[in-house]
C-alpha cells in the first residue's frame, strides 16, 4: 500500500485508497478505489447517552452501556440493584425514540438489563454485588470464586477459600483469604449464579 487518504465531507464520508504495484516491465500500475459511505443518518451515541442519563435522573437505575453499530443498531443496557422491570425498559425506549426523528435517523433500538451473570462493566455493578458470590478472571488467567467484600474506587476485594499450610497441622487447611483487584486489570468479574 502506498498510502491511504481520508476525506470527510458532510454528509458523505469518502475513503480514497491508492495502491501501487510493480509489473514485470518495472513500470507501475496504479489502482484507485473509491468507497463512499453515507453517514448523514448515523445515530449519535452521545445523544442517546444523554437521553438515558436524563431518564434515569430521578430513578434508582444506572447506565451500564450504550453501543451503536455501523447499521444503526442501538443497544442500551441499564441496571438497578433490585432488578430491571420490562415496563421501565419500554418507557425508556419510548423516551429515547421521542428524541430522534425516524424520518431522518433510521435505527433499531434495544433497551434491556445488563444481564445476570454477565461481566461487570461499571463500578455500580460491583457495589450492588457486595456480599454476593462472584467469579473473577485475573489478569494472569487464574479464575477464582469468592464473596465480593468491598469496593473502593476502582479497587475491589474478594474473599476466597484457599488451601494453605497452617502451623500445627499436617495437611493444608481451607482458609479464607482476601484478594484485592483493580477493575482495570482483571479480565472480568461477574455475579456467580448459584443453582443449589
Amino acid at each position: 500500500m502506498e498510502f491511504i487518504k481520508k476525506i470527510w465531507s458532510i454528509p458523505i464520508f469518502s475513503l480514497i485508497l491508492h495502491r501501487k504495484e510493480e509489473n514485470q516491465d518495472g513500470g507501475a500500475e496504479k489502482f484507485l478505489l473509491f468507497i463512499i459511505f453515507l453517514v448523514q443518518n448515523m445515530i449519535d451515541k452521545n445523544k442517546v447517552q444523554q437521553c438515558v442519563e436524563e431518564w434515569i435522573q430521578d430513578k434508582e437505575y444506572f447506565l451500564v452501556e450504550v453501543s451503536v453499530d455501523k447499521n444503526n443498531k442501538v443497544i442500551v443496557e441499564i441496571d438497578n440493584k433490585e432488578g430491571v422491570w420490562i415496563d421501565d425498559c419500554c418507557d425508556l425506549s419510548r423516551f429515547i425514540e421521542e428524541h430522534f426523528d425516524r424520518d431522518v435517523e433510521d435505527f433499531e433500538l434495544e433497551v434491556g438489563s445488563a444481564g445476570i451473570g454477565q461481566p461487570f462493566k461499571v463500578e455500580q455493578q460491583y457495589i450492588n454485588c457486595i456480599g454476593k458470590n462472584v467469579e473473577v478472571l485475573a489478569a494472569d488467567g487464574k479464575k477464582m470464586e469468592g464473596v465480593l467484600k468491598s469496593v473502593d474506587g476502582r479497587q475491589f476485594v474478594v474473599t476466597v477459600s484457599e488451601k494453605q499450610k497452617v502451623e500445627g497441622k499436617k495437611r493444608p487447611q481451607l482458609v479464607e483469604v482476601e484478594k484485592e483487584f483493580s477493575m482495570d486489570e482483571v479480565k472480568y468479574c461477574k455475579y456467580l449464579i448459584n443453582f443449589k
